[in-house]
């Protein structure tokens, strides 16, 4: 069992920036994609970040491109997602997953992934 903890997120102008960091803890994660989704009232998750066991890697979502960063630290088992330019649209609730298979693959889909945090809420005004 791997649980993820989520933090980082608040309420923020148009412009400004946001870390959301997650924790895993229960077991190593070191060799396992990790990703960050959000989900707006109604609405599907949506995948915003991936990146591969060992960094090689990351992928992310169109509409964040060029503002946010994934990252991770696997001696401390942490993921951090940078949010830079951030406008109204990134309003949603951030969730942390990892994707227990041994691939290299940055999925897109929800049901690739296996753990899943809480969530942190993102809210940006205008």
């Amino acid at each position: 069992q791997v649980l993820l903890a989520e933090s980082g997120g608040g309420l923020v102008q148009a412009g400004d920036s946001l870390r959301l960091s997650c924790a895993a803890s229960g077991r190593p994660v070191n060799t396992y994609t990790m990703a960050w989704f959000r989900q707006t009232p109604g609405k599907e998750h949506e995948f915003v970040a991936g990146i591969t066991w060992n960094s090689g890697r990351t992928d992310y979502a169109d509409a964040v491109k060029g503002r946010f960063t994934i990252s991770r630290d696997n001696a401390k088992s942490m993921v951090w997602l940078q949010m830079n330019a951030l406008t109204p649209e990134d309003t949603a609730v951030y969730y942390c997953a990892l994707r227990w298979k041994l691939t290299v693959e940055i999925p897109f889909d929800t049901d690739e992934y296996t753990y899943w945090g809480q969530g942190t809420q993102v809210t940006v005004s205008s």
